[in-house]
């Protein structure tokens, strides 16, 4: 039998199996900081099923690996999701992990913890048929990506020197392959205004109404902003998304105010190209612009941090990695997978935005269950990931 039959027919043994592992790390809950015990029910379940190597960084990042080779592939899942938001918006409790009518439903099911237990499936399916190939294959359990993406990645490369040759991001996309993603960053736009007696505003300079003429001109900023020279990843974009004003008090012209950015960047468009629209759009009545830091202490008591800035990424449609994946998809279901990218942003920007590692993504679940009530994932997916990822190890360059 062909090895992806082997994968393909224990993915599906499996499956069972895969979809209570989901349930269970769904009913784990793991909010960014609270990342532990989840982790816990991950080691434990890499250590039954006899992966070679079990252990945590110095951030409190879960590493699994099976096999020893020179070369190296990495498949991350993070295991922290947001809040619950609103209870009410829920028809089931937020942390079930209850399956029914072919579906897994939960906080985190699809965002991305449905690829978490495909990871773990595929690391035990390719411990059992005794991979012993060119690769050191890598499952990073990693941490805070919601509250700043890539970070996690930062710290792997950077503090413990684990850089590998290729990495495949589990986040959901509905069994597609991914090869890019917008990056994005954020702002902090600050005015100055002159403060006097509300009585007499024309004595003062309102900020506030710095920072209004700057909203409409962001604004249009937006409409106009271009799409990318291929039209793959699409155009930027710029949100305001906080808004603040303050002054010596309630009957007093305002003396300062600020403006929060969230900014989407498309192929070519960089920190300092970005900032400098801003600057422009707001026509000389803006201070300065900032890029905030970001800056939090971990489960495991580490303090950490990095700007928020994250590069935009892709590879090319010809490159040896998405050949590999389309390789593998054809070996296992006899056709080609939808090639395509994320319109949300993953740890890619760090893996391959900022250190140039090529990536890829496949991930059970679909994209816009992420950060919405009612979350839930196709139990059906999490095989073919399952398979996907174990079958991409056997047909890398």
């Amino acid at each position: 039998m062909a090895i992806a039959d082997q994968i393909r027919s224990l993915a599906e043994q499996y499956a069972d199996e895969t979809a209570a592992n989901l349930a269970r790390l769904v009913q784990t809950r793991s909010y960014g900081g609270e990342e532990g015990d989840v982790l816990r029910v991950i080691e434990e379940l890499c250590t039954t099923y006899n992966f070679d190597e079990v252990r945590y960084d110095g951030l409190g990042n879960l590493l699994a690996r099976v096999g020893n080779g020179p070369k190296s592939i990495a498949f991350d899942g993070h295991v922290d999701t947001v809040h619950v938001g609103d209870p009410s918006q829920w028809s089931r409790d937020p942390f079930s992990g209850e399956i029914a009518d072919g579906w897994l439903h939960g906080r985190g099911s699809s965002d991305q913890k449905g690829g978490v237990a495909s990871m773990i499936t595929a690391g035990r399916i390719l411990k059992e048929l005794g991979y012993a190939g060119p690769y050191s294959v890598w499952f990073t359990f990693t941490v805070f990506e919601e509250d700043c993406d890539g970070m996690c990645w930062r710290y792997l490369i950077e503090e413990e020197g684990l850089k590998p040759d290729f990495a495949v991001s589990t986040e959901p996309t509905s069994c597609r392959l991914y090869r890019g993603q917008r990056g994005r960053m954020e702002m902090k736009v600050h005015f100055k205004g002159v403060s006097c007696h509300g009585s007499a505003p024309e004595r003062g300079v309102n900020a506030s109404y710095k920072a209004a003429r700057t909203i409409l001109a962001l604004e249009e900023l937006n409409e106009k902003l271009p799409p990318d020279d291929d039209g793959f990843l699409g155009k930027g974009t710029v949100v305001v998304s906080q808004t603040k004003a303050h002054g010596p008090s309630q009957c007093a012209v305002p003396d300062m105010a600020e403006l929060y950015l969230d900014r989407r960047l498309t192929w070519g468009e960089t920190k300092e190209f970005a900032i400098q629209q801003v600057m422009e759009a707001g026509g000389g009545e803006i201070d300065s612009v900032e890029v905030p830091h970001y800056t939090n202490t971990s489960w495991k008591g580490t303090t950490y941090g990095q700007e928020l800035y994250f590069p935009t990424w892709k590879i090319e449609a010809d490159h040896p990695l998405v050949k590999a994946g389309v390789a593998a998809y054809q070996n296992l279901y006899s056709n080609e997978p939808v090639v395509d990218k994320w319109t949300f942003s993953t740890n890619g920007v760090s893996i391959c935005g900022l250190h140039k590692v090529p990536l890829i993504g496949f991930g059970p679940g679909d994209e816009d269950q992420a950060h919405a009530p009612n979350e839930r994932l196709r139990v059906a997916d999490l095989p073919v990931a399952v398979a996907f990822y174990a079958s991409l190890v056997h047909t890398l360059p």
